[in-house]
């Protein structure tokens, strides 16, 4: 688990909503059409970069500053869209604003930080990670569905299921940040803190 003293180098927080309006959440999946159209052409040119960073790390161990900018950005708007499709928020995702979800990713000092080799076995190594985030997000896919009905008739998110469901992504983020963006060499830990 990870310390106040030595955070995991990926977090993320989500404010917890005292009142949800039932008509958004009612025509979430209609009114998310647009930003879904955007978040899905940037993350498409986000994949090209990535394998760019692997190879940039393998060759020349650097993390080019304005390639980690780029990907740090990309997947905070990603973030804010899980947020608002999960009802976790009412905030309409915003490109630039980071509104009431919280994700912090830190800079990482690719000779000191990175081992050379290790961005070929990550993906290998987090096969655990993604295996059991598997049984975790279809149980977030049932806790939203079952929020969205106690938001329709109370205007609440349940906090233990609004908790459990930052919990996966705040875990999927760290093995992103493990495997995908390659910004840690840090196994990340089994936990949903």
């Amino acid at each position: 688990m990870t310390t106040q003293t030595n955070p995991y180098p990926a977090r993320l927080e989500v404010d917890y909503p005292e009142e949800l309006d039932r008509l958004s959440t009612f025509f979430r999946l209609i009114w998310i059409l647009p930003i879904a159209v955007i978040v899905g052409f940037l993350s498409a040119a986000g994949e090209g970069m990535l394998g760019a960073v692997m190879l940039m790390i393998l060759f020349r161990l650097k993390y080019p500053r304005w390639w980690f900018d780029f990907t740090r950005e990309l997947t905070r708007l990603e973030t804010r869209f899980a947020a608002y499709l999960a009802l976790l928020t009412d905030r309409y995702p915003s490109t630039d604003e980071e509104q009431s979800v919280r994700l912090e990713i830190d800079y990482p000092d690719a000779e000191r930080d990175l081992n050379r080799w290790l961005p070929l076995v990550k993906w290998l190594l987090a096969v655990p990670h993604y295996v059991v985030l598997a049984f975790l997000l279809t149980g977030a896919v049932f806790a939203v569905l079952i929020a969205w009905f106690a938001i329709l008739f109370t205007g609440r998110f349940p906090r233990e299921l609004f908790d459990y469901v930052v919990g996966v992504g705040r875990w999927g983020l760290r093995v992103q940040a493990y495997a995908v963006l390659l910004v840690t060499d840090r196994y990340p830990p089994f936990s949903l803190r």
